[in-house]
């Protein structure tokens, strides 16, 4: 969907956008599930980008130290745990710029994502940037799905990452799309950006080919030494307006209800299901920052009546689509 389209569509009354919503969500996702993904910091600080956002930059003083990387027999405990807890898709994340082909920390990764592809779930990783290469053996190694988040529009990127460019991340994610996985990749609210960039954002996840296999919605949670830790709360109403935008643009996605939920009411949060979320990371920590614990989080849909999606490890990334013609010129 283009910036027009969008806006028209931000802009409705609450009730009437969400209406429009709920009717793309049940056409397309009707069975009532939410996706349980567990997320682990396989690397934790030390990483030498500067996103304003994140406690994991060495270059701030949030606390968070430089740590290696985790042992293959804790990464997998953990995986085992995730599984045992309902979680279906479990994600990687480390804290580096990048991967390289041949470097000793690749190979480990690659070795430990082909064990815990073996545990029957889903598999994604967040490694930073990666070429054609890289990309190609993460997917051989049995990775799902990678995540890359653009984070804002590309206007408003420059004031919140230096170190690298907003068409550094977009190459990434073609060399994903290149090398068969799905491309996971989201934002994230409260980066000091207008309604306009969160709309200029999902203009650009829409206009993904093929499209994003999920969409992470993260409410930023400011964390000590960062150069947002002030930054203003988004409103509740506007985290369900994104996602209902999202949905609407790209209805065939996982639109995933990230980070901020801490900070979301029971009740807030069935609101952005019934706005098209069907997806949480689920379990006690999300990277650097709290997350709900998975009874309350279990309860929560037990509650709603919602079921829990089983793993499919033979999903298949999203097909390219067909170029839409160009409207004709006016006469």
């Amino acid at each position: 969907m283009n910036f027009q389209e969008l806006k028209s569509l931000y802009q409705l009354p609450f009730f009437e956008l969400i209406k429009k919503a709920r009717e793309v969500h049940e056409k397309h996702w009707p069975e009532n599930e939410i996706q349980l993904c567990t997320l682990l910091s396989i690397k934790t600080g030390g990483c030498s980008e500067d996103c304003s956002y994140c406690a994991q930059s060495a270059r701030y003083k949030s606390g968070v130290n430089a740590e290696r990387l985790m042992p293959e027999c804790d990464i997998l405990d953990r995986a085992r745990a995730a599984r045992e807890n309902g979680s279906t898709r479990f994600c990687m994340g480390a804290a580096w710029k990048g991967v390289r082909c041949g470097t000793k920390r690749f190979e480990e990764v690659l070795g430990i994502v082909k064990k815990v592809s073996e545990l029957g779930m889903e598999v994604c990783t967040t490694l930073g940037e990666l070429g054609p290469e890289e990309a190609r053996q993460l997917k051989d190694a049995g990775v799902t799905a990678y995540n890359h988040n653009i984070d804002t529009s590309p206007e408003h990127y420059p004031n919140i990452v230096s170190t690298h460019t907003f068409d550094d991340r977009l190459n990434t994610i073609r060399n994903v799309q290149d090398a068969g996985m799905s491309v996971c990749s989201g934002g994230i609210l409260g980066l000091g950006e207008t309604a306009d960039d969160r709309l200029k954002m999902l203009e650009v996840l829409s206009g993904f080919n093929p499209p994003p296999e999920s969409i992470p919605i993260n409410k930023l949670m400011p964390m000590p030494g960062t150069p947002l830790e002030g930054a203003d709360p988004v409103d509740t109403f506007d985290v369900a307006r994104t996602i209902a935008c999202a949905r609407i643009a790209v209805p065939g996605a996982k639109v995933r209800l990230s980070a901020g939920r801490t900070e979301l009411s029971e009740e807030a949060q069935a609101l952005c299901f019934f706005a098209g979320a069907n997806s949480i990371f689920y379990g006690d920590k999300l990277l650097t920052a709290a997350n709900p614990q998975t009874q309350q989080d279990l309860r929560l849909l037990e509650k709603l009546g919602m079921k829990t999606q089983e793993p499919n490890r033979e999903l298949e990334a999203p097909a390219k689509q067909p170029q839409r013609p160009l409207s004709p010129a006016p006469a």
